[in-house]
């Protein structure tokens, strides 16, 4: 099937961008619990990169369809 229009891929893009984020709040927390000293460049960085990824994953990446839910061409 073809992609999604571009509101799908938008809304997709933000879904990853936010479930990057959290995955980069969680490596920030990670790393001051376990550094005593983390700076600011490590905290945007590690916030940033997964967020950016996220996007890029969510606007590229269409969802399969389920097996067994298939239209058939009628033309």
């Amino acid at each position: 099937m073809n992609a999604p229009p571009f509101p799908g891929r938008g809304t997709a893009a933000f879904v990853g961008a936010l479930v990057g984020a959290a995955a980069g709040m969680l490596l920030v927390t990670a790393a001051g619990a376990l550094a005593s000293d983390v700076g600011g460049l490590l905290i945007a960085l590690g916030i940033v990169v997964p967020t950016l990824c996220g996007a890029v994953v969510g606007a590229f990446l269409t969802p399969g369809h389920p097996p067994g839910h298939s239209r058939p061409n009628s033309r």
